[in-house]
């Protein structure tokens, strides 16, 4: 298993980790297959999204911030409470598949972590999963 650390600067903030992990399908010379992203924290999550325009995660988080605020009627006490909430909407992980070396996503698709209680260093642990020739 891989391990890819990200830097957050804010508290809520969506980070495109495309590049990151192209560049682990390719260290690893994985060729066909699955690979399989996951996030051990409980307030950051994985989504995959439009990576061309930013304004598409802006609108994201406008939206996940005006669902669920900040401040509310938690019942956790740690002053994130809202950040397990969002969290739990964006999910742990993803599976992206992979065809002679390259991650197979849509025209504008992109991999992000998406951070709701920064700023801080996550990890994404990174499994390959290799697809068996069909006969």
């Amino acid at each position: 298993m891989h391990e890819l650390r990200i830097s957050t600067l804010q508290r809520e903030t969506m980070v495109d980790i495309t590049a990151r992990v192209r560049e682990v399908v390719a260290e690893k010379q994985w060729q066909d297959g699955m690979v399989v992203l996951f996030c051990p924290h409980t307030t950051a999550g994985l989504t995959i999204n439009e990576a061309a325009d930013p304004a598409v995660a802006r609108d994201i988080l406008t939206t996940l911030r005006r669902l669920i605020p900040n401040q509310g009627d938690y019942q956790h006490a740690e002053g994130n409470s809202d950040a397990h909430v969002k969290a739990s909407l964006m999910g742990a992980d993803i599976r992206v598949l992979v065809q002679g070396g390259r991650l197979v996503l849509g025209t504008w698709q992109g991999v992000f972590l998406a951070e709701f209680d920064g700023p801080r260093t996550r990890r994404i642990w990174v499994q390959w999963q290799n697809f068996s020739p069909l006969n």
